[in-house]
């Protein structure tokens, strides 16, 4: 019996090109590298990974794991600024979801520094570079 717990680390749009864009924000690193990382430091974990561009994926994903999985560490990408739909996803399902942020958005434009979907989400994590996902797995396992 696999007793390991079940995190879901959920990408939104541009997530996809980690390690090309923009690295002086999110550095050097792919997310394909940071997760083998991730399930190195946490084998008591089954570390999920999923990454889509479109609004709609991300939710259908929360509502596919959210009442079967431990936790979900969301890096919405805009969509953190603009998804009514996926705060309600949040909110609709059972799994609690940290808000991850790879940069630290209050030091970015002002349009970043509003987020629809932190007041659904257990807490936010960001500014770490990508150890802020291994934070928010941290702060799910500590739950």
């Amino acid at each position: 019996m696999n007793n390991k717990k079940r995190i879901l680390v959920l990408n939104g749009p541009n997530l996809n090109l980690l390690g090309k864009r923009e690295p002086g924000i999110y550095g050097n690193d792919s997310m394909e590298s940071f997760l083998a990382h991730l399930r190195e430091s946490f084998p008591e974990v089954e570390v999920e990974y999923y990454q889509s561009n479109v609004e709609g994926e991300l939710i259908n994903k929360l509502h596919e794991v959210g009442f079967t999985y431990d936790g979900v560490a969301l890096n919405a990408g805009a969509y953190t600024h603009t998804s009514v739909a996926i705060h309600d996803a949040i909110k609709a399902i059972e799994a609690p979801v940290v808000e991850v942020h790879i940069s630290n958005v209050y030091q970015r434009e002002t349009y970043r520094h509003t987020s629809l979907i932190t007041g659904a989400c257990v807490g936010v994590i960001g500014g770490f570079g990508l150890n802020s996902y291994k934070l928010a797995i941290e702060a799910l396992l500590a739950l």
